[in-house]
């Protein structure tokens, strides 16, 4: 079995993959980290904080960023990306990251959103929508404290090895 996290960087994100951390090492289980990137669109990788003020777009830098912040709180974490055209919507990336899931076996996805999973959603959620899958469970991450993360994180077994992307 296997623990995925879709992962954009975002502080919720973060957690949910520190989250996923905790569940595999009580479980054994592996974690797999997936981004979705718009191909050639700067402007979504700077919103997302993947690239600074003024870069160009480049697949290899924003790929190797988000690698390296996964790495930074799950080294041993297996890290995937895939692309999707310029202008995907929400519900593209999220048809994205569930087909990632399914492909990875996923028996339970880590999903880091402020919505998913409420009542009332908005259409435009990707967290919604992944979590919407009845293939795996999902852990749905809605804040980013308690402050104990970022104990366990720190205390993670993790941290010794690394994973081999790059």
């Amino acid at each position: 079995m296997t623990f995925v996290v879709p992962f954009d960087g975002s502080d919720l994100a973060e957690t949910a993959l520190v989250r996923a951390v905790e569940f595999g090492t009580v479980l054994d289980e592996q974690i797999v980290s997936v981004s979705v990137i718009p191909e050639e669109n700067a402007s979504y990788a700077r919103e997302r904080g993947w690239l600074d003020a003024g870069e160009q777009f480049d697949l290899e830098t924003v790929a190797g960023r988000l690698h390296e912040a996964v790495t930074t709180h799950a080294p041993s974490a297996e890290f995937r990306y895939d692309t999707v055209g310029r202008r995907a919507t929400p519900g593209t990336i999220a048809s994205r990251l569930r087909e990632q899931a399914r492909d990875a076996d996923a028996s339970m996805v880590f999903v880091g959103s402020e919505n998913a999973g409420r009542l009332v959603s908005s259409l435009s959620s990707v967290g919604e929508t992944v979590a919407a899958d009845d293939a795996y469970d999902v852990v749905i991450v809605r804040h980013r404290e308690p402050s104990k993360i970022q104990r366990v994180d720190e205390a993670s077994p993790f941290h010794d090895s690394k994973s081999d992307f790059y």
